[in-house]
């Protein structure tokens, strides 16, 4: 990996595609729907074309929108190399930051598991919602038919990942909750 390139970089190449996208749609797009696969602060996704349109990674053109010209970006052919190259290495596993997993650890520590149960009941409504994300991702995958194969991958990981959340919800609710009628 290029020193100047970090795990944000290839995300954001990877977005911009072969139609190109605005920074404002890069956002939208990690509002519906990839929060499931990676995490990036707006602020960053907005910041990084620019890093890497001065890089050479992309160019920009600026075009009309509803109230003022917008920014839109296309990847270059260095850009497209770079991610090229990212593509033919080996995958890790995926880095997992799950504040639930150390509430579970820590649940020790709490006067009553009761109140580590009540605050997992959030996760189901999250749940739901990401899952409401996924089938609004369905109904748009006729816009990119050249990433049908893709996207529909990607929409299998984002359904196996929410399956696998639940069924640990309900083995922490059943063992947690043992030990609170204890």
């Amino acid at each position: 990996m290029s020193s100047e390139l970090r795990d944000l970089s290839y995300v954001v190449m990877n977005l911009i595609g072969r139609n190109g996208a605005g920074p404002h749609d890069l956002v939208s797009m990690a509002r519906r729907g990839q929060r499931l696969y990676w995490a990036g602060a707006e602020s960053k996704i907005y910041a990084e074309p620019k890093r890497l349109e001065r890089l050479g990674y992309l160019s920009a053109e600026k075009t009309p929108g509803k109230t003022r010209e917008r920014t839109h970006y296309r990847l270059t052919d260095k850009g497209l190399h770079a991610l090229r190259d990212w593509l033919a290495r080996p995958s890790r596993f995926p880095r997992i930051q799950s504040e639930a997993a150390i509430r579970i650890q820590a649940s020790d520590l709490a006067d009553d598991a009761a109140v580590v149960l009540e605050s997992f009941k959030p996760l189901r409504a999250e749940i739901e919602e990401l899952s409401a994300l996924l089938d609004a991702s369905e109904q748009r995958e006729s816009a990119f038919p050249h990433r049908e194969h893709q996207l529909r991958l990607l929409r299998s990981l984002g359904r196996r990942i929410l399956r696998a959340h639940l069924e640990w919800l309900d083995e922490v609710e059943q063992v947690l909750g043992a030990d609170a009628r204890e």
